[in-house]
C-alpha cells in the first residue's frame, strides 16, 4: 500500500458508498473487495457464551452499596477486554442525535456535499485516512466533526440541514463529555489510583465525533465497514442504531460481535489510557462488518484529555519493580507521532520504550 501521504490529517475524496448502494449492484466494486482467503468477514465468533462483551451498570457504580462489586467488574472488563457496554447511564440525548444523523444521511448527495471535507482536513462529510488512489476502501460514509472545546468547532462544516442537527449535536457533545469524565473517574478508581488529575483532564478535554453510515452491501462477506484498528483516544464512546451486530472486537484471536442493546453506550479503551495505565488496560482492536439488506448507523465520540496533560504512565504504576512500558510525551508529541506515521505500521508499538 502506498503510504507516502505527508500526514494522516487529511483524506482523498472517494465515491459515496450510499450512492453505490442505491444503484443496487450485484457485485462490489473491486476497490472495496478485501477477501484474501485469510478471513471470513461475516463470521461472528460469539457462539461461546463466555465470549460476550462485558456489561457495566452505571447505576451500580454510583451506588455506595454496589460500587465495589461493579468496580471489580469494570477492572476485569478493562484488563481482559478493553471494551464494555454501559447501561443505566442517564444520557438522554442518544435517540435525538440518532434521529438527526439518520435524517442527514437521508439527504440527497448534493446536499450532503455542502458539508464535505476540505483539502488538508479530516473534518466534514467524506472518508477518513484515504492516502492513495490504490488504497482499499471501507464500506461506509461518514461525517467527522470536532466538537469540544467550543473554539475547535468549524461551524461551516456543521450541517444546518436537518434544521436541529447543530443544537442536538451540542447537547450530545456535552452529555458525552460528562459521561467520559464519569467513566474515566471510575476507571482510575478500579485501578486503585486516588489521583483525580486524569479524570479531571477529560472535563477540559478534546471531543471529536464521527457519525457513520454503513449501507447495505450485495457481498458483505467481501468488504469491511471499517478495517481492524485500535483508537488513539483516551476512551471512545459509541452509540449503535442497528438491530444487528456490526461492531466486532478481537478477543483471544476471535472476532466477537457486540449485540446492540437499545440505549446502551459501548465504551472502549484508547491508546492514551493504555499509556497512562502503563499497559495494564489495553486498547482493543476492533472493526465493523456490514449487512446484505440492512443499513447501520453509529455515532462515535473520541474523548481526549486536555491539551495541557502529558501522555505518560501514572507515577503510581511505575517504579518499585514495575517497569515503565511506554514513553512519556506531551500532548503535542503524541498527536504528531500519530498523524505522521505510516498507515500500515503499529502506532502503539512506536510508543513503547
Amino acid at each position: 500500500m502506498d503510504t507516502k501521504n505527508e500526514s494522516l490529517e487529511s483524506s482523498l475524496k472517494v465515491p459515496s458508498v450510499q450512492e453505490l448502494a442505491l444503484q443496487n449492484p450485484k457485485k462490489v466494486p473491486q476497490r472495496y473487495v478485501r477477501d484474501d482467503g485469510d478471513d471470513d468477514f461475516c463470521t461472528f465468533s460469539s457462539s461461546d457464551p463466555f465470549l460476550t462483551i462485558p456489561l457495566i451498570d452505571m447505576a451500580k457504580l454510583v451506588n455506595a452499596d454496589t460500587q465495589q462489586d461493579q468496580l471489580h467488574k469494570l477492572h476485569l472488563a478493562c484488563k481482559h477486554w478493553g471494551v464494555f457496554q454501559i447501561v443505566n447511564h442517564g444520557v438522554s440525548s442518544l435517540k435525538n442525535m440518532g434521529n438527526q444523523v439518520k435524517r442527514f444521511f437521508e439527504l440527497p448527495l448534493k446536499e450532503k456535499k455542502i458539508w464535505a471535507q476540505k483539502p488538508g482536513s479530516l473534518e466534514g462529510y467524506g472518508q477518513a485516512f484515504v492516502t492513495s488512489e490504490e488504497q482499499k476502501l471501507d464500506w461506509n460514509d461518514m461525517i467527522f466533526l470536532k466538537s469540544l472545546p467550543i473554539q475547535n468547532r468549524k461551524l461551516d462544516l456543521w450541517p444546518q440541514n436537518p434544521p436541529k442537527f447543530r443544537e442536538t449535536l451540542e447537547k450530545y457533545s456535552e452529555d458525552m463529555r460528562q459521561e467520559a469524565k464519569s467513566i474515566v473517574s471510575f476507571i482510575t478508581l478500579a485501578l486503585g489510583l486516588d489521583d483525580t488529575k486524569i479524570s479531571e483532564s477529560f472535563h477540559e478535554g478534546l471531543y471529536d465525533i464521527r457519525m457513520n453510515c454503513y449501507p447495505p452491501c450485495p457481498e458483505p462477506e467481501r468488504v469491511l465497514g471499517i478495517v481492524p484498528h485500535a483508537d488513539n483516544s483516551g476512551i471512545t464512546l459509541l452509540t449503535d442504531f442497528a438491530d444487528f451486530p456490526g461492531l466486532q472486537f478481537l478477543k483471544d484471536g476471535k472476532w466477537v460481535g457486540v449485540e446492540p442493546i437499545e440505549g446502551a453506550i459501548v465504551a472502549n479503551i484508547g491508546h492514551i489510557i493504555e499509556v497512562m495505565t502503563n499497559g495494564i488496560y489495553k486498547a482493543p482492536e476492533h472493526r465493523a462488518v456490514v449487512n446484505k439488506t440492512k443499513e447501520r448507523l453509529s455515532i462515535v465520540t473520541f474523548c481526549y484529555p486536555t491539551a495541557s496533560m502529558d501522555i505518560a504512565p501514572a507515577e503510581k504504576l511505575v517504579g518499585e519493580g514495575n517497569k515503565q512500558v511506554y514513553k512519556s510525551m506531551t500532548h503535542a508529541e503524541y498527536f504528531n507521532r500519530f498523524f505522521n506515521r505510516k498507515l500500515d505500521e503499529s502506532f502503539i508499538d512506536s510508543l513503547r520504550l
